[in-house]
């Protein structure tokens, strides 16, 4: 761990340390929910086990080896937007640029360092969250939020997407009522399944792919809604 400033998750921590860790950036994140350390830290401190898995998967392909000898990056301070914000309308360059123009917010930017295969993925994951959002169709509503994350459980096998799930019940329950609620577990396992039968989305070169068609790459990577 380095200062108290930024802490770091050591190689090989234990539950405790990664508990003790992801409730100190939570704390901080309540107050703070776009901090560009703590979310990262959140991420690898609840799946570092799930990523360090996905990692070994990787490797064993020359694709994934080269993702993660090369760890490329979709960095908000990398992209070129405007550049993007050019290419045909229905493109991902171009609707990944109106995505974050139609809802006010900029592309994901992280300060956490990447010292190993698990920090990247712990980004990687942060980073392509919002393509996420493009290729499955699922809104940035909060509906459409958790659909989002019960598909990559189902997709990735993410822990904290349990969490995120878990925390939306209550705010659900009273917001629709138990008849609505039934309604809204059905879309979470629809949504669930449809991430199980889906390619598995977090090594696809998104950075390659800014010319497709976003309903082409839906139709490519995702299982039918």
């Amino acid at each position: 761990m380095n200062d108290d400033t930024n802490p770091t998750l050591p190689a090989n921590a234990s539950a405790f340390t990664r508990i003790r860790l992801a409730i100190r950036a939570l704390q901080i994140l309540a107050k703070d929910p776009g901090n560009a350390y703590y979310g990262p830290l959140v991420n690898a401190c609840m799946d570092s086990e799930t990523y360090a898995k996905l990692a070994e998967v990787w490797r064993e392909t020359p694709e994934g080896r080269r993702m993660l000898d090369e760890r490329p990056s979709l960095q908000g301070h990398e992209l070129d937007l405007d550049a993007l914000a050019r290419m045909p309308e229905g493109t991902l360059g171009h609707a990944f640029v109106g995505y974050f123009r139609d809802n006010g917010i900029e592309p994901f930017v992280s300060t956490f360092p990447v010292a190993n295969d698990v920090d990247y993925l712990s980004k990687r994951y942060r980073e392509t969250h919002d393509i996420f959002h493009l290729i499955t169709g699922y809104g940035t509503d909060e509906p459409g939020e958790m659909e989002l994350q019960a598909f990559v459980l189902g997709n990735l096998g993410v822990r904290q997407a349990i969490l995120i799930l878990a925390y939306s019940i209550p705010r659900q329950i009273q917001r629709d009522g138990v008849k609505g609620f039934g309604t809204y577990l059905g879309r979470l396992r629809t949504a669930y399944r449809r991430g199980r039968r889906s390619r598995e989305m977090l090594s696809v070169s998104f950075e390659k792919l800014w010319d497709q068609p976003v309903s082409a790459l839906s139709d490519l990577l995702c299982a039918p809604a």
